[in-house]
């Protein structure tokens, strides 16, 4: 058994499980302060994710100030898992940095029309599923 590759995926999933409880930390907090009808506590975590991303990714790349193992656990294992939206911001702006705003225009409306389709889809085959039960 391979020990180091163990101990890193043991360490992914505490970092995971980290990233869960601050998005439900997040939400319970902004859920207490009732902010109307928007799906508020869902930007923030949104938001908060792409500043962490951003701010770890350059800490990590660009000054070297982060070990690669560290910039895994916290971009992979925790970011993971508090929210993939700050993913999908930096790849669309990694892909304007290398000066393809084509790629990053068809990454973002790809992303939202695919998968707004997809939860469509989803709640459209719940309810066949529900019927034919």
């Amino acid at each position: 058994m391979d020990t180091p590759l163990l101990q890193r995926l043991g360490l992914l999933a505490v970092a995971g499980a980290l990233g869960t409880l601050a998005r439900l930390g997040v939400y319970a907090l902004v859920g207490s302060m009732g902010l109307g009808r928007l799906p508020v506590a869902t930007m923030v975590v949104n938001v908060l994710g792409c500043l962490a991303f951003g701010l770890v990714w350059a800490l990590a790349e660009q000054q070297g100030r982060i070990p690669e193992g560290v910039r895994w656990l916290l971009l992979t294992g925790f970011m993971g898992a508090f929210t993939t939206f700050s993913t999908f911001a930096f790849e669309t702006g990694h892909l304007m940095s290398q000066g393809r705003p084509l790629a990053a225009a068809v990454n973002i409306l790809l992303s939202n029309v695919l998968g707004i389709g997809a939860f469509f889809l989803g709640w459209w085959a719940a309810g066949l599923m529900s019927r034919g039960a």
